[in-house]
């Protein structure tokens, strides 16, 4: 057992986890932060999706131990203040979710694409790598949320909510709050 502190939501953790463990496991298993999703558990599907220092990534192929000190984002963080995140509003207005499961996954990485793209990356289908305010056309959203599967379809829904915010308002990829967001642990 290795001891590992995480930043998750603003909150400080303290784990005693095996070295191996993924930061999934560590979300969802020993600090009881179940909105971060198990599906695939092989990188294919992005229910797992969390946001490290405001950056994407899957949860269930990072260990724990190569996050320590990171800043931990999960869909239970993205709220402020007691109000939902912009996307979160969006996906309801436009029907982005139908059974939920990969919702928490989807929010996370249109966050972290939105800032993506706000930095100026590219895409696979971004035209020309050199220009500088790339158009966030529904073809890129499509193509930068490729990572995160949706089994009932609800794709139209997703590009919907996530254009409706881009066209609206910046996003933040870091949540701001002034109190940490704590689960009680799993017992």
């Amino acid at each position: 057992m290795v001891e590992v502190r995480l930043r998750v939501n603003g909150a400080i953790e303290s784990l005693d986890v095996e070295p191996r463990v993924s930061l999934l496991d560590a979300l969802r298993e020993h600090l009881g932060l179940t909105g971060t999703k198990k599906g695939c558990d092989q990188g294919a599907c992005g229910a797992c999706t969390v946001l490290a220092d405001g950056e994407r990534i899957n949860s269930c192929l990072a260990l724990a131990v190569q996050y320590a000190d990171r800043e931990i984002t999960t869909v239970e963080g993205i709220a402020t203040g007691g109000r939902p995140h912009p996307l979160q509003t969006a996906f309801i207005a436009n029907d982005g979710f139908q059974c939920g499961y990969c919702t928490s996954g989807q929010l996370c990485s249109a966050i972290g694409m939105l800032a993506e793209h706000g930095a100026g990356a590219p895409s696979a289908v971004t035209e020309h790598l050199s220009t500088t305010g790339i158009e966030l056309t529904d073809a890129e959203i499509r193509e930068r949320m490729s990572g995160n599967l949706c089994r009932c379809g609800a794709y139209n829904g997703i590009v919907g909510a996530i254009r409706d915010v881009a066209d609206t308002e910046p996003v933040r990829s870091e949540p701001v709050r002034s109190e940490p967001v704590r689960s009680e642990p799993v017992r």
